[in-house]
């Protein structure tokens, strides 16, 4: 397929509910890295209101960035409360670890949101103020992540979506981003490439190992990490850089196949009326047959959007799929 037939392709985008160059450099005086596995400290709580942590002053500006910016796609007041809309199986304490994690590492000093775009790139398109990258950081050295969220490409629902993973994958010591992207499929595969543009620009920075990086994403955000990883980066503005060592997709009805897939971990639930499995099923038999790795796991009993599935038949899919990851690195 060609740059204008995935244009096409990306015009109907309207109906994915069933399923450039380097930017801003980081700041030049990032503290010390603090251990990312140590005991976070409660100041927020199940009940603390959602608007107390998007202004919490530690945050500064990207304090606004952790919720959805469109706020029609999410409901509730506090933390427990929370809802996203098209997800399922939100854990009210993944939330609050979550919210607290980055409050105490940003209160460390440690640097946990980058722009991928300079000022005046968002002065000519305002909406790229509402994009970048929180940096879930692991060890100095280690392999990196992007994490992207699905939210049928009309918001990011990063609280379920990509920040769980993203702070698991610290935890296992690699490093972890979640990409903040535009609406619209075209924009969010455009700043996905940008972000993957922006940590290798600035690897040495990072402190991150570029080879062998994985790009992970569970709805809409699946495709894009699919998309990046069969287009690559050359097509959405960016030049062109290495494919990544695997694409890690949850629940997305994503039907193509080119033949240049990199090896592929995909998981759904079988009561999901959004992404079929059937559809699932095929692409990753289809890329095994073409020689390339690919695995998917199906989970009883689950709808869309389960997210780490703690406490549900998905629990662990996360270390399966980091196995995965590493097997093909």
């Amino acid at each position: 397929m060609n740059r204008r037939q995935f244009t096409k392709l990306l015009a109907g985008a309207g109906l994915l509910l069933a399923g450039c160059r380097a930017g801003a450099a980081p700041s030049s005086s990032t503290p010390e890295r603090k251990d990312s596995m140590q005991t976070t400290t409660q100041t927020y709580t199940r009940t603390t209101p959602i608007e107390t942590v998007r202004n919490d002053p530690v945050f500064g500006d990207y304090g606004r960035l952790i919720f959805p910016v469109e706020r029609s796609y999410y409901s509730g007041d506090t933390l427990e409360q929370l809802h996203l809309t098209y997800y399922n199986n939100i854990d009210p304490d993944e939330t609050v670890d979550i919210c607290n994690t980055l409050r105490q590492r940003a209160a460390d000093g440690q640097t946990i949101f980058y722009d991928i775009y300079t000022e005046d790139e968002k002065a000519a398109d305002p909406d790229k103020a509402d994009t970048g990258l929180f940096y879930f950081k692991g060890n100095p050295g280690a392999k990196f992540s992007i994490c992207n969220a699905g939210g049928a490409f009309a918001y990011v629902g990063a609280m379920q979506d990509s920040f769980p993973h993203a702070l698991e994958l610290s935890r296992k010591e690699y490093n972890a981003f979640a990409l903040i992207y535009r609406p619209g499929a075209q924009t969010a595969c455009e700043d996905l490439a940008r972000a993957i543009a922006f940590v290798f620009t600035h690897a040495e920075e990072l402190e991150v190992d570029t080879s062998g990086y994985s790009l992970w994403g569970g709805s809409a955000g699946a495709r894009m990490a699919a998309w990046l990883g069969s287009y690559g980066t050359a097509s959405f503005g960016e030049r062109a850089y290495p494919q990544p060592g695997a694409v890690i997709m949850q629940y997305t009805g994503l039907g193509e196949v080119y033949g240049n897939e990199p090896p592929t971990y995909a998981c759904v639930g079988d009561r999901d009326s959004i992404a079929d499995e059937r559809v699932m099923r095929w692409r990753i038999e289809t890329i095994r047959s073409q020689g390339t790795p690919a695995e998917i796991e199906v989970f009883p009993g689950l709808a869309h959007g389960f997210g780490l599935g703690t406490g549900t038949s998905a629990e662990g899919w996360l270390d399966h799929a980091v196995a995965f990851w590493e097997e093909n690195t």
